[in-house]
């Protein structure tokens, strides 16, 4: 279930590792499968939907015997392992597996667009142009991406944050920090620390009663897992979430998941969420292998997540809850946040070093999590790989 990344790389991984029945791909969205960080991070430069046939080399009437793309899983039954389809059609497959992502959240539907989707691009594209007034809740991933679009575009942008400082959900404090200022030196204002309590046709209302005009307002407030339809029938994290393994095997016998629906087991990093865009591109073959009784094919890759924003490339590895030790590049060039777990390095925030997201992505790829010389990690001017004790 689910037409997105991550189940149209768990139907080719598939494949791949020898599977010769069926397989039925359901999509609520009725276009192809496409890839959604480009619906942010490229709003205005890209008109139609980045197609993963295309980006993937895959074919998908090979890959896939039955696509329905105007037909996504509303009901399930798992001891009959029995799906009911919105047409009113039913499956009984010998094992499903759950890709079907996440929604946005929109406490304003009437009055505020969202972007999540193909559809979602094109409506908000069609409302922006030089001089429009744009009112973006939400200083996250997708507020910051298309604040820096549009700002660039002649958009008049406001983004309202009612934490502190931007990214606070995703990144420790002291780096929200750290990237106040690219909003003002993208031509975007940010408002943080007052909530928006209602928005209209007219604009937003702050917490503390300000009214600010806009003409178009995004919220971009957060996802939450689509396993609403779920029901009871396979348990859920408090958030939403499908537990899983560290393959992707859930509770329930014959079902799976993967990508933003899943909480995974990962095998270095413990418990990880849904919403890193690497579990839809890797952890696929993982689950396809494990479907099929194969072996695992060594070390994972550490979760990883990826934003150009403001103009600035943020690239985000593996676990934030640590120690963190800055490497600063001289003359503002970038900077890089190491996370540790005492002298053991568990995560990293890098921002416009691409040397360093290649160092980062490597050791922490490894099965065992490498401990760094903390004098010499500090150091920008040395290797970070020159730090790892042997």
């Amino acid at each position: 279930m689910g037409s997105g990344l991550a189940g149209l790389r768990t139907a080719t991984a598939l494949r791949t590792h020898g599977y010769p029945g069926s397989i039925t791909l359901l999509g609520s969205d009725g276009v192809r499968p496409y890839d959604r960080p480009p619906l942010s991070k490229e709003l205005l430069s890209r008109t139609e939907p980045l197609w993963l046939e295309t980006e993937l080399d895959v074919d998908l009437a090979e890959a896939v015997t039955d696509v329905r793309l105007h037909d996504p899983a509303i009901q399930f039954s798992a001891d009959e392992l029995r799906l009911g389809l919105a047409s009113g059609a039913t499956l009984t497959p010998d094992a499903v597996v759950l890709a079907c992502g996440s929604a946005p959240i929109n406490p304003w539907p009437e009055s505020a667009l969202v972007l999540h989707t193909a559809a979602d691009a094109d409506a908000l594209r069609a409302r922006l142009a030089p001089g429009v007034r744009l009112a973006i809740v939400g200083a996250g991933w997708i507020g910051a991406e298309v604040a820096g679009v549009a700002a660039e575009a002649g958009v008049q942008v406001q983004v309202l944050e009612s934490a502190d400082e931007p990214l606070a959900r995703q990144l420790p404090a002291e780096l929200g920090v750290r990237i106040r200022p690219w909003y003002a030196q993208a031509g975007v204002e940010l408002r943080t620390g007052n909530a928006v309590s209602a928005v209209t046709a007219d604009g937003v209302e702050l917490a503390d009663g300000q009214l600010l005009a806009a003409d178009v307002v995004l919220t971009a407030v957060g996802v939450r897992p689509d396993t609403g339809w779920l029901s009871e029938a396979v348990p859920l994290t408090p958030s939403g979430h499908v537990p899983t393994d560290t393959t992707g095997r859930t509770q329930v016998p014959g079902v799976w998941a993967v990508g933003d629906c899943a909480h995974r087991d990962h095998p270095t990093f413990g418990a990880v969420p849904g919403g890193h865009w690497s579990a839809a591109l890797h952890d696929p073959d993982t689950l396809a292998r494990a479907m099929l009784g194969l072996d695992h094919a060594g070390a994972q890759p550490a979760p990883f997540i990826y934003s150009t924003q403001l103009g600035h490339h943020l690239s985000v590895f593996g676990r934030l809850d640590g120690e963190l030790l800055l490497r600063e590049q001289a003359g503002g060039a970038g900077w890089t946040a190491l996370v540790l777990d005492e002298d053991v390095l568990v995560g990293a925030v890098v921002a416009d070093q691409p040397r360093e997201v290649s160092a980062v992505r490597k050791l922490l790829g490894s099965a065992a999590l490498p401990r760094l010389d903390l004098q010499l990690a500090a150091d920008p001017g040395v290797n970070l790989r020159k730090a790892v004790l042997r």
